[in-house]
């Protein structure tokens, strides 16, 4: 063992190990956990986008390319926005193909936040917010939006300072999966406009909207960057592709960044991209609808569950008298793998349940939480499936 010391930079004491890693750590070493918690689709990558890949591969198409994407990934998405936002303008606008909409935050933070600067983002909130704020200087400023998880606007407005660089906005949401509605957008568009902040809008999870049609902050508000990603709509999590676009000062300096970062996104996956693109997925968000309601039906009396409009998360409260942590534990001696909300969020009062899982085992994942929430946080064991945990 070397007895170096290596001396780690100031910035990484900023970041702990995120709980979701940790929760991934002990599933590894549990036989056949019934896993709740894991952020990605069950469903494979559809066979034609696949197809084009292999193909792109075949053909050598294993390069670099620009950094900003390919011509063609680039055109593709222009003619969606024009579709979606009757932009006439689509075809000229900036788009940049990024590593992922994580990689797109990254180069935001990177590129946008300096010491002291502000982020505001809603609370409960995707993990990354927080620590790319910290990690690029900046101060991350969650408001809080529970019970219901609905923005309220005057919180918003109460959060926003002389320091506020940008508002974060995500719809639908991970971890609540509320999606916002069209009147709430208008309103942030004019409190941010009034204010003239950017407005980030991470869209990932766009095609997972149950109850209403999506609708997207750039509907609304030109100083809107807008980020979207390949994969959770056609679960491509592994080939590290999402876009963005905005305004064209920011997205040439993320492009730069990404010159020096990331160079660009992986080749192939942007050639099955535009298959995506072009790709309906309707039977399998139809299929996701379906586990939503399941967890609706099962949790929402139990645990007083506000449903869920989109994405495939639920936040549930924990049962009274216990911490989101405290239940998550005993989930867990239980075989059931869900994550604590304070991962998410400045309080430990709820958890995340995603639903990105068999129909059977969510079935089976569900029954065992009501009967825990039930038992009560004394009687840990008695379901008698916590000795399944380290066989």
């Amino acid at each position: 063992m070397s007895s170096h010391i290596h001396r780690i930079a100031d910035r990484m004491e900023l970041l702990d190990a995120s709980g979701i890693r940790k929760v991934f750590d002990l599933a590894a070493k549990m036989a056949d956990p019934i896993n709740l918690s894991i952020g990605q689709p069950d469903f494979d990558v559809p066979e034609s986008i696949k197809a084009h890949a292999i193909q792109a591969i075949r053909d050598g198409r294993n390069k670099y390319t620009q950094t900003q994407g390919t011509a063609e990934l680039r055109a593709a998405i222009a003619e969606r926005c024009r579709e979606e936002f009757g932009w006439a303008d689509a075809l000229e606008r900036p788009y940049l193909i990024t590593s992922g909409v994580s990689g797109s935050l990254l180069l935001i933070m990177q590129a946008l936040v300096n010491p002291g600067d502000e982020v505001v983002f809603t609370d409960p909130y995707f993990v990354m917010y927080s620590h790319l704020v910290n990690l690029s200087g900046g101060v991350p400023v969650p408001v809080d939006t529970y019970p219901d998880f609905r923005p309220d606007i005057d919180k918003i407005a109460a959060a926003i300072t002389d320091k506020t660089r940008m508002l974060i906005i995500n719809s639908p949401g991970n971890p609540t999966g509320a999606v916002y509605t069209a009147d709430e957008l208008r309103a942030i568009a004019e409190l941010a406009g009034k204010h003239n902040l950017l407005v980030v809008s991470d869209e990932i999870y766009d095609l997972f909207c149950y109850d209403q049609p999506f609708v997207s902050m750039a509907a609304f508000y030109e100083n809107t960057l807008l980020l979207r990603g390949f994969s959770k709509s056609y679960a491509m999590t592994g080939w590290r592709l999402g876009w963005a676009t905005g305004p064209a000062a920011i997205l040439e300096k993320m492009t730069m960044l990404q010159q020096y970062t990331f160079v660009c996104a992986p080749s192939m996956a942007q050639a099955g991209g535009i298959i995506a693109l072009e790709t309906n997925m309707s039977e399998q968000i139809a299929a996701y609808r379906q586990k939503r309601d399941m967890v609706v039906d099962a949790l929402g009396d139990t645990f007083g569950l506000v449903k869920p409009g989109g994405a495939f998360y639920a936040f549930v409260p924990a049962p009274a008298g216990e911490t989101a942590t405290d239940f998550v534990t005993r989930a867990i001696e239980n075989n059931v793998l869900i994550i604590p909300g304070n991962v998410f969020s400045t309080k430990d009062t709820h958890f995340r349940l995603s639903y990105a899982t068999s129909e059977d085992k969510l079935a089976e994942g569900l029954e065992i939480l009501k009967k825990l929430a039930k038992t009560g946080k004394n009687r840990n064991r008695e379901l008698g499936t916590g000795e399944k945990q380290e066989r």
